[in-house]
């Protein structure tokens, strides 16, 4: 028969609730699962046995296929007094041992004597029982699932009970088919559960992970996500080849309704052909953000008069919730209609002044002050890439599209829809007849709006989007709104990601501090009440240069250190700071490079330890001080390593210089091998010090060697 720390069951914890929103299942079911694995490994009771979390609407559920019933004994040895003060000196007990003794409840004689680095001292070796799996669950479980990090939570217990996204109705913790017994806010936990709020069968009686997915399907719940997915999918695309179609893809969309239903069917729908007048942009986002539908397209991708709704029942044979569907897409459709219409009848500049009215952020000033620093910035911007050579730079086109940027706030259709602020402004730009430049700049000014967004698909785009989010990290620090934890009000961390993915993607020269010192200046011109220090714009450059760092490491691919070192020798310009990262990755492997980083991290060692800035930082090399023949050859060897880098560094030419550079790995190693740099006479010692902060400096301008970790060998 087996020991009972030896005998597993299975595991099954069900929180059953009101409707949980939908964009917040997932990530709870991921940090509930993340958290009772941590307790359970703590407590010993999980054992390479894997946990798996997932939700619905109304419930999260948790499964484990083999818990431990119980707790392995655990083995404690406590140490008491030495034996030197145990015993005397003929070898009988004291009264300290037989105070530890009796303390420990054992006899003198159970006592053993214990080796540890402060001498030997008596011990006793103690087994204490494992506990039952089922008590410790009922510890656990309550303070597991108030762990759970919810955006934001309700009281549904009064001020003084427990909090949840939404008020708890049911409880099912099950560990080899019997109840672990808790409770939070009344609820106590069992073994019923509740199936579809409207079509199931009432209470349903679980006896485990083994038949939970079945009786919950049986009452009309399909509980995995995976499940109800392939379901959406397979009957979405089916309904749609019937009649010749393909669903237009959405994959956040299709991620919504997965979790916006227990149940999931698709239906098709149908709406006027007329409506087809109107932007494809605007009837996709109708369709998709206000009614939760996917959009369906003929084979050449325009876009077909239907759509494709799923819903929260098995079927719908009458066709009374299609049409029900279909009654509400074309109000939504005719009010789209309605607001192209009146908001066309007057031009997009002439809801410039309306913007005075629309406040941006209150230090900030209104949206019409913000155009306005938007449009400087612009200019500046393209003036810079005109006078860089960059064909195409329109200062004028960047000014009109900063203009018009942030016009469309004003409209009837920004108003009612907000997700298609910039699309709108680009659409009526382009149908009042503004250059097509100009209104895709418009269009696309807000992105790249995500990680696998574009970016603007031309320059002027380009540099409209740069001047919104130089502007919005600017003036926030400045205001103090720098973004903390989970709170990003001004989306200032995707505003700096935008930044960096449109300078690096389309490759774009720009001094991150002129840029930065650039916005500072619109915003003392334009918000006259503002003013932007060298620390805040300091923290500005900073906060861009470690999204930086993100994306060189998880898109670009290169590693750690060789990020560090390139940026440590300078990230004002991220264009040309890559181009030095594909110079240190081409030529790290190389048989000079790594090493000389190893003299380099000692070189840096030496000066650090040599004390504060003084004379021997600042002043020149004294070849006439020179004693050894290795510091020497090293100072000749720099020079002249030095003048090739400076030509191949001018041209851009970077592998080229840094493998000039780790040329003089031999001149270096000969100079420690031969040379003390710490010598007796001050003045040698003080010319030698300003040999290798010489060296370093010059050096470092292309990759600060001491960043670079070494290989083991």
């Amino acid at each position: 028969m087996k020991p009972a720390a030896d005998k597993r069951a299975d595991f099954l914890l069900e929180v059953g609730c009101e409707e949980i929103p939908a964009g917040m299942i997932a990530r709870a079911a991921e940090e509930l699962q993340v958290t009772l694995e941590k307790y359970l490994a703590s407590e010993n009771l999980l054992e390479g046995g894997a946990i798996e979390a997932f939700g619905a609407p109304r419930r999260l559920v948790v499964m484990a296929r083999a818990i431990r019933l119980r707790q392995p004994d655990a083995s404690q040895e406590i140490t008491g007094p030495p034996k030197s003060v145990a015993f005397d000196a003929v070898g009988r007990a004291t009264k300290a041992a037989e105070s530890f003794a009796a303390k420990q409840g054992v006899p003198v004689n159970k006592l053993a004597v214990v080796s540890t680095p402060r001498g030997d001292y008596l011990a006793v070796r103690k087994i204490i029982p494992g506990r039952a799996a089922s008590a410790i669950l009922s510890e656990l479980l309550p303070r597991a699932i108030a762990e759970i990090p919810w955006p934001r939570s309700m009281y549904w217990t009064g001020t003084a009970g427990p909090h949840f996204i939404r008020p708890i109705r049911w409880l099912v913790a099950l560990l080899g088919g019997r109840v672990v017994p808790f409770e939070i806010g009344g609820v106590r936990s069992g073994k019923v559960s509740l199936g579809h709020r409207f079509l199931g069968k009432g209470k349903i009686a679980l006896g485990g992970v083994k038949d939970y997915e079945r009786k919950l399907r049986a009452s009309f719940v399909v509980a995995r996500p995976a499940e109800r997915r392939k379901k959406i999918e397979r009957e979405t695309r089916a309904l749609a080849a019937r009649k010749g179609l393909h669903v237009h893809e959405d994959p956040k969309l299709l991620e919504l309704v997965t979790y916006l239903n227990e149940y999931p069917a698709a239906i098709l729908g149908d709406f006027e052909a007329e409506f087809l007048d109107l932007p494809e942009e605007i009837l996709v986002t109708v369709m998709r953000d206000h009614q939760k539908y996917f959009a369906v397209e003929r084979k050449d991708g325009a876009l077909a008069p239907h759509f494709l709704a799923v819903i929260n029942l098995p079927t719908d044979r009458a066709g009374l919730v299609r049409a029900g569907h279909e009654r509400v897409l074309r109000a939504r459709f005719a009010d789209a209609r309605f607001f192209w219409q009146a908001d066309q009848r007057c031009r997009l500049a002439d809801y410039l002044p309306k913007l005075a009215h629309v406040t941006y952020e209150s230090r900030l000033g209104s949206y019409h002050d913000k155009v306005e620093r938007m449009r400087t910035l612009a200019r500046w911007l393209a003036e810079q890439w005109f006078a860089g050579g960059i064909p195409q730079s329109s200062v004028a086109a960047a000014d009109r599209a900063a203009e018009l940027a942030k016009c469309d706030l004003a409209t009837e259709m920004v108003r009612e829809f907000t997700e298609l602020q910039g699309i709108v402004g680009g659409l009526y730009a382009k149908a009042q007849g503004e250059p097509e430049e100009v209104a895709w700049a418009i269009y696309d000014h807000y992105r790249p709006a995500g990680p696998d967004d574009a970016i603007p698909r031309n320059l002027t785009g380009c540099g409209l989007a740069l001047a919104d989010k130089f502007d919005a990290l600017v003036g926030c620090f400045a205001a103090g709104l720098v973004p903390s934890g989970s709170s990003d009000p001004f989306a200032l961390r995707r505003a700096a990601l935008g930044v960096v993915r449109i300078l690096l993607e389309r490759k774009l020269p720009l001094s991150l501090s002129a840029a930065v010192a650039a916005a500072a200046g619109a915003l003392a011109s334009h918000t006259p009440r503002m003013s932007v220090s060298q620390e805040v714009q300091r923290q500005v450059l900073e906060f861009i240069v470690d999204r930086a760092r993100f994306i060189l490491r998880e898109r670009a691919g290169f590693a750690y250190d060789e990020i560090n070192a390139a940026l440590a020798a300078g990230a004002d310009d991220l264009v040309d700071t890559v181009k030095r990262l594909e110079a240190i990755k081409a030529i790290r492997r190389t048989k000079n490079f790594e090493p000389l980083a190893v003299s380099f991290k000692r070189i840096r060692k030496i000066l650090e330890k040599a004390g504060p800035p003084s004379a021997w930082r600042l002043a020149a090399v004294r070849p006439e001080l020179f004693a050894e023949e290795a510091e020497k050859r090293l100072h000749t060897a720099a020079r002249g390593a030095a003048e090739q880098a400076g030509e191949h560094k001018r041209a851009a030419r970077y592998r080229e210089a840094l493998q000039g550079i780790a040329e003089l790995r031999p001149a270096v190693d000969r100079f420690f091998d031969e040379v003390l740099v710490m010598a007796e006479d001050e003045a040698v010692r003080k010319n030698r010090l300003t040999l290798l902060a010489e060296l370093l400096a010059e050096f470092s301008t292309i990759a600060d060697f001491a960043e670079i970790v070494a290989a083991e060998k």
